[in-house]
Order: C-alpha cells, then sequence, then structure tokens
C-alpha cells in the first residue's frame, strides 16, 4: 500500500505534544481525530491520577505527631517498628508503628494511632543506642525521589492547562477572534429550508398580515419600491398582550418571503461582562448584512430596550450602553440594503422613545386578543390535525371563551384531546373541549381536598349569590356556570361570560358587576349571618375596580371627571421611582370615601337583591350541594321554578372525574 508524500511529516507531528496546540490556533478548527487522541489523553491521565490517589488513600495513614509525643513514646516503650527516611538534603524522618492504639490530639482534634511520624533532624548514634535498647525493628529507606513521584505531582496542573487550552479553543471555533467569542452574537440563523411557517398557519391577525404583507413584498421584489423612491420600513414592532402569536407572526413572514431569518432574544445580548452586549449588537448586524434580504427578529425587545436613564443611583448600566449600539446600527445602515427588524414586546410602555422614532421601529403593528371570528379561525388551525366528533361546533367553542389568546386556545385543544385519549376514545367530542376549558380557566379540580358540610353549603350559597346576582342585575355578564368543587385556590367558582364582545363599557356596567362581586359575602351574611375569607378575592377585585373608576374614569360625581396617578397598573421601578402623587391629601381622603360609598352601595344593593330572591337562593343552593355544578341553562330552568332530569351517580362520576383504564379517581 502506497503512502501519501506528507505521510513522514504527519508521522513527525504527532511525536511533538505541543503541535496538536499549536495546530489549533492556526484558524482552521481541529480534525475530529486530534480532538478525540487529545481527550483520550486526557482521560487517561485522569484515570492513571485517579487510581494513585485511591491507592495513597488505602494506605494506613502515618500522623504526624510532635517531637514530645515522640519521647514520650520511646519512655514508655510503645514502639514497635520504625522506618527511618532520609532525605535529599540529610533530613531524618521517624516513621513509627505502636504496639498498640494510642489516642491524643492531632490537628487540634482527638484520634486514636496506630502509626506516626516525627522530624528527627539529624541521625545521631545515641538514638540508635536508644532504640537497639528498646527493642524496636528498624529499617533505613531513602527518600522517594522518583521520576514517576514528580510526575504524578505535577499532573493535576497539566490537566487544568490542558483542558482550559482545548475549551478555550471548542468555545472560540477554532478562530482567532477574541477569548472565548463572548462578543459573539448568539442569535439563530434559520435559512427558507427551516422555516416551515406561513400565513396559513397564523389565524386571528387578519390586520397584522395585511401590515406585515407589505414587508413580504419588500423581501422578494425590492426592485418595484425602489424604481418609484420607496423606502421600506426599516423596523416593525410587534405590540400585543402575551400568548397572541407574535413570535409566531415573524416566524410566518420570514416562511412567506424565503429569507435568512436571524432568531435572537433580548436578554441574550447583556450578560456579566462589560461591553460584551454592544460588541454582540454590532456582530449581528454584521451577519445580517452579509445575508441580504433577511430578516433579524429580536424578541422580547424590553429586555435590553427600555427607557434610557432609569437606573437607581445614577450607576452606569450595561444596557444602556446595548441600546445606544442598536440605536446607532438600525439608523446607521444602508438604507435599502435588505435587512429588516422584526421586534416583540408585550410593555411598549417601557421602552425608550428614541427606539420607537420614525426611522428605527417606525412601524407598529398591533397583535391583539383575536374576536370571535379570529378564535374560529385559530380553533380551525390547531385541530386540523386532531379526530373531531360529530358533535364539534367550533363557532360555539370560539363564542364561549372570549378574551382568550390563540396561546389560551392552543393550550384548550391539547388539553382535550389528553382528555380523550385518557378515556381511550378515538375521537375528541365536545365534552372533552367543556371539561378542558373549564380545566384551563378555572383551574385543575382538587378531588383530595377535604371540605366539611358546613363549609361546603357555605360555599353553596356563596356562589349561588354571585349567581343570581348575575342573572337579575340587567348589565352583568351572563352566567355560564357554577360549581363549588374546589378548583385551583378557590374552594368554588361562578363563571361569567359575556354574550358579546365590548371594548368600551359603561358605568352601568361596572356598577351590576360590582353588585355581582358583593353578592357573594351578601349571602353568607344573609344567611348565616357571619363573615368569612371565602369573599377576599371579590373584595379585592371589587375594590380594584370601585377605584379606577374614580381615579381613572371619572364615573364619580363626587370627585368630577379628572384622573390620578393609579398604582395598579404595571410597575416600572425605574420610571415610576420619581413619580409624584399629583393631588392633595384632602383630596386622597376623598377619594378613599367614594371608592368605600360605592362598595357600600353595591353591598347594599346585592343583600336586597337576594332578600327578595330568598326562596330561590335557598331551593337552588340545595340543589347545587347535591349536583355540584349547574350551568346557565339548568340554572334559568331552576329560577323558572323547573325540575331537572335526576343525575345519575355514575353521570355525577363523569362530571367530576375522566376514568383511566376503568379506575375510578
Amino acid at each position: 500500500m502506497s503512502e501519501s508524500p506528507n505521510n513522514g511529516d504527519n508521522k513527525k507531528e504527532k511525536k511533538d505534544p505541543f503541535n496538536e496546540f499549536k495546530r489549533m490556533g492556526d484558524g482552521n478548527t481541529p480534525p475530529a481525530n486530534m480532538m478525540r487522541n487529545m481527550m483520550l489523553m486526557f482521560v487517561l491521565a485522569a484515570g492513571v491520577f485517579i487510581v494513585y490517589i485511591f491507592m495513597q488513600g488505602t494506605q494506613q495513614h502515618d500522623w504526624p505527631v510532635s517531637y514530645t509525643d515522640y519521647q514520650r513514646f520511646l519512655r514508655e516503650d510503645l514502639i514497635k517498628e520504625a522506618v527511618i527516611v532520609k532525605s535529599q538534603l540529610n533530613h531524618f524522618e521517624f516513621r513509627g508503628v505502636l504496639k498498640q492504639p494510642v489516642t491524643l490530639m492531632v490537628d487540634n482534634r482527638e484520634r486514636t494511632i496506630t502509626r506516626f511520624s516525627t522530624f528527627l533532624g539529624v541521625l545521631d548514634t545515641e538514638s540508635e543506642k536508644v532504640w537497639e535498647e528498646k527493642g524496636i525493628a528498624l529499617k533505613y529507606e531513602e527518600g522517594d525521589t522518583s521520576v514517576w513521584r514528580s510526575l504524578i505531582m505535577i499532573l493535576p496542573w497539566i490537566l487544568i492547562i490542558g483542558l482550559f487550552i482545548f475549551f478555550m479553543r471548542r468555545m472560540q471555533g477554532g478562530g482567532s477572534k477574541g477569548i472565548f467569542s463572548f462578543g459573539k452574537s448568539k442569535a439563530k440563523l434559520l435559512n427558507e429550508n427551516h422555516i416551515k411557517v406561513t400565513f396559513d398557519d397564523v389565524a386571528g391577525a387578519d390586520e397584522a398580515k395585511y401590515e406585515l404583507q407589505e414587508v413580504i413584498e419588500f423581501l422578494r421584489e425590492p426592485e418595484k419600491f425602489q424604481k418609484l423612491g420607496g423606502k421600506i420600513p426599516r423596523g416593525v414592532l410587534l405590540l400585543g398582550p402575551p400568548g397572541t402569536g407574535k413570535t409566531l407572526m415573524a416566524r410566518a413572514v420570514a416562511g412567506e418571503a424565503k429569507v435568512p431569518f436571524y432568531s435572537i432574544s433580548g436578554a441574550d445580548f447583556v450578560e456579566m461582562f462589560v461591553g460584551v452586549g454592544a460588541s454582540r449588537v454590532r456582530d449581528l448586524f454584521e451577519q445580517a448584512k452579509k445575508t441580504p434580504p433577511c430578516i433579524v427578529f429580536i424578541d422580547e425587545i424590553d429586555a435590553v430596550g427600555r427607557h434610557r436613564g432609569a437606573g437607581l443611583g445614577g450607576g452606569h448600566d450595561e444596557r444602556e450602553q446595548t441600546l445606544n449600539q442598536l440605536l446607532v446600527e438600525m439608523d446607521g445602515f444602508e438604507q435599502n440594503n435588505g435587512v429588516i427588524i422584526i421586534a416583540a414586546t408585550n410593555r411598549p410602555d417601557v421602552l425608550d422613545p428614541a427606539l420607537l422614532r420614525p426611522g428605527r421601529f417606525d412601524r407598529q403593528v398591533v397583535v391583539d386578543r383575536p374576536d370571535v371570528k379570529g378564535r374560529e379561525g385559530i380553533f380551525k388551525v390547531h385541530t386540523s390535525k386532531i379526530p373531531l366528533g360529530s358533535d364539534i361546533d367550533l363557532g360555539t367553542l370560539a363564542k364561549g371563551t372570549p378574551g382568550l389568546s390563540g396561546a389560551d386556545i392552543a393550550n384548550i385543544v391539547n388539553e382535550a384531546a389528553l382528555l380523550a385519549a385518557r378515556r381511550n376514545s378515538n375521537q375528541v367530542t365536545m365534552y372533552d373541549f367543556e371539561n378542558a376549558k373549564d380545566k384551563v380557566l378555572m383551574g385543575v379540580e382538587r378531588k383530595s381536598m377535604v371540605i366539611s358540610e358546613r363549609e361546603k353549603e357555605m360555599t353553596a350559597y356563596h356562589e349561588m349569590g354571585h349567581a343570581l346576582a348575575g342573572k337579575f342585575m340587567r348589565h352583568a355578564d351572563p352566567v355560564h356556570k357554577v360549581t363549588i368543587i374546589p378548583r385551583g385556590r378557590a374552594l368554588g367558582l361562578t363563571w361569567n361570560l359575556p354574550n358579546e364582545e365590548f371594548y368600551s363599557k359603561s358605568s352601568r356596567y361596572f356598577e351590576d358587576q360590582l353588585v355581582v362581586l358583593m353578592a357573594g359575602r351578601a349571602a353568607e351574611k344573609l344567611v348565616f349571618n357571619v363573615l368569612s375569607t371565602g369573599a377576599s378575592n371579590d373584595l379585592q377585585r371589587a375594590s380594584r375596580v370601585a377605584r379606577k373608576m374614580v381615579c381613572e374614569w371619572g364615573m364619580s360625581e363626587l370627585i368630577g371627571p379628572v384622573t390620578f396617578n393609579n398604582d395598579d397598573g404595571e410597575v416600572f421601578l425605574g420610571r415610576d421611582f420619581s413619580k409624584t402623587r399629583d393631588h392633595s391629601e384632602e383630596t386622597a381622603q376623598s377619594i378613599d370615601g367614594e371608592v368605600r360609598r360605592i362598595l357600600n352601595k353595591a353591598m347594599e344593593q346585592a343583600t336586597a337583591l337576594l332578600e327578595e330572591k330568598i326562596e330561590i337562593l335557598h331551593r337552588i343552593s340545595k340543589i347545587l350541594l347535591e349536583r355540584e355544578i349547574l350551568d346557565g341553562e339548568e340554572l334559568d330552568a331552576l329560577i323558572r321554578g323547573e325540575e331537572l332530569p335526576p343525575i345519575s351517580k355514575q353521570a355525577m362520576n363523569a362530571i367530576r372525574t375522566i376514568k383511566i383504564n376503568g379506575d375510578n379517581h
């Protein structure tokens, strides 16, 4: 077999152990075989070291003792045998074996020893004569100065240095720029072969799709805009609550345009090292400019784009340096170079104004919670790969989930599929969707929770107070379901769903909602003449609504059409720290008094309503105790005085739990 001309050179390189490290620094990625050989060498060396340490650890230990203790052992004739070890400097060490265990203080601890060692310094004939008189068996040895012992001593340092160099080169990727590549961008590059998401996979955001269609057309046909002097937006900011599909929308834009897609989180820029964030921003834009046209997507940009000057105490903020570099890069590269920035956030209120000005993020696209039509489209997307039963009505599901985001709907669909699988069903039915909706929106049933009959009865009256107020208050949201089965942290729940979606609400709506919230407490007081902690959450929600009516919405005749600072909103400490109260102490007292008046009025209305409907309250509360769950239609029938069909024990078990392989839970 013939050899290549360079074969002899390769053999020479293998003989030089440092040649491998030289090759690692030449700017090329080390071969895989070389890496494996290096790792094998380190593992073998580490193994030898560990075996040596283990063998050393299994040997009996010579405890160092003072010269005084050695003299005592000698006087009391306790030494059986000894080894005299001579070092290179003609110093001598006495290593003795005792005839019986002796207890003494060694290293500030009381120990029982059988072997010891002590330093003699020089060896004289007087000491040898004493040892001979005591009958001590002596051996003379030279100190261990072998090459192996020296090698074992320096082996840990060799391992540490070698591993450091190895991992440094691995993290640097074989290049010669910057140690550990701390300043390199962490953006993930996805090309058109990796991105399979299109606008067909996004539902419930038609307006956002329309706004982003122009971006797609620019990426596909940039000349179409350039020849007329048009300038594509340099940055598109996606705004919206969590779970509405902002990230999915950005991926769909990249999938439709079929261009490289750089994805990075705002938190990936800033780390513990000074200057890393700004360096990563520069590197990100350098990479993007090499692959035009492309999209750079920065998720959760509020992590790096928060308002500058918000550092308490005036200290230097590394995040501000990163933001400054981002501002320069966005407004510094060529206008028509095909790099478009898309960012997403659910906290636009904390972003720096310079980031939102025209020329940077000059187009803001709101990705809001979907309406009923959008929710139906989202249900269609997520159920496209699920076998559905004949009773499924996606329109009904969409109407029954107002205010939910796309992520919430996806979670409901997934839970419904899991519940159907637990029932060993081949299809997902409306029953599964209803149970999944209850589980996601109201919480998981706490089946193992033990509740006394008295507490269960109070819960039934409390929830029925909410339900009756929801039925008889004209402007309140209709009752969808009421239950006394503990879910989440609540002992019972009354679920109100609006018949239609409102984008602005009147003062009458809030007044009636306050009556509904206070009706649970009113029912407890009316029937049992006690007040319990079960209404704590109701009071919190009612107080929040009443304070907003007074301070934000101008719905108080006493205070008038004026707004005041309200601390109920999302907190941004850097900005809110210096905010001062914009009203006097007298006005604050008036606000507190008006909030209290509104809540007391709602409590009085709730009490009057339940006193008027006391017979219905008692009758339906007892039925709720028996059935544990009532939906809106059943509640309407009971209010009209109709009888409900008896519910079997098996049916009640089906309501409360899901059977797995025939086992009851």
